[in-house]
């Protein structure tokens, strides 16, 4: 089912509209988003820049986390290789 509240960007990417940032800082993330997301009350989230600092980008404090171990484990793997580990 198509959404008429939210839009396909990119082939991976939705925008679901627009938030205001109230005077405590505060962002209301729209209800689609945060069902399609997976985003509940009290969850923990990753606030980053967007690239050239234009902006920000919130990950789900878990996937942030799983996606550092998995760039670490990928880091690791390839500086063994370089070493020659992978030799028989």
């Amino acid at each position: 089912m198509i959404s008429k509240k939210s839009i396909t960007v990119l082939s991976n990417m939705k925008l679901w509209g627009t938030a205001t940032v109230g005077a405590k800082g505060q962002v209301v993330i729209p209800a689609e988003a945060r069902e399609v997301l997976g985003i509940s009350e009290g969850d923990k989230l990753v606030v980053m820049s967007a690239p050239h600092n234009k902006g920000a980008v919130l990950l789900k404090a878990e996937v942030f986390e799983q996606t550092m171990r998995e760039m670490s484990d990928h880091i690791s793997a390839m500086t063994q290789h370089m070493k020659g580990g992978n030799k028989k």
